[in-house]
């Protein structure tokens, strides 16, 4: 039951964050979700879909490892290291959201979109 707590909370402070985010960009109709090594965007998204695609992709995700991890018997000796998997997952996708988030700002205030 932990494991499904962990993922929960890493679930809603993602959805926190993206709807702060949305506050924050209220402006644009439309958000970059993927650029090039040159930093020009490739293609965009509408601002609801694009906040929202990892909020919603990481709680599956951690949804599927915290019933893995409930239901199935982690190899010999691996024990321990279940739930500092879980948590290190959540804060990865806790990290590329920031990162996503930056780089849409970064990509705004240079004018491109």
């Amino acid at each position: 039951m932990v494991m499904f707590g962990i993922a929960l909370f890493f679930g809603l402070l993602l959805c926190g964050l993206a709807i702060r985010a949305n506050w924050r960009f209220h402006r644009e109709d439309r958000l970059p979700m993927q650029w090039w090594l040159t930093g020009d965007v490739t293609w965009s998204a509408p601002r609801v879909l694009a906040l929202a695609f990892i909020p919603a992709l990481a709680t599956g995700v951690l949804a599927i490892n915290a019933a893995l991890a409930m239901n199935l018997q982690p190899r010999p000796g691996q024990e321990g290291m279940v739930l500092p998997g879980l948590i290190g997952t959540g804060l990865l996708f806790l990290v590329v959201q920031r990162l996503h988030f930056w780089l849409i700002e970064k990509t705004l205030r240079r004018g491109d979109s």
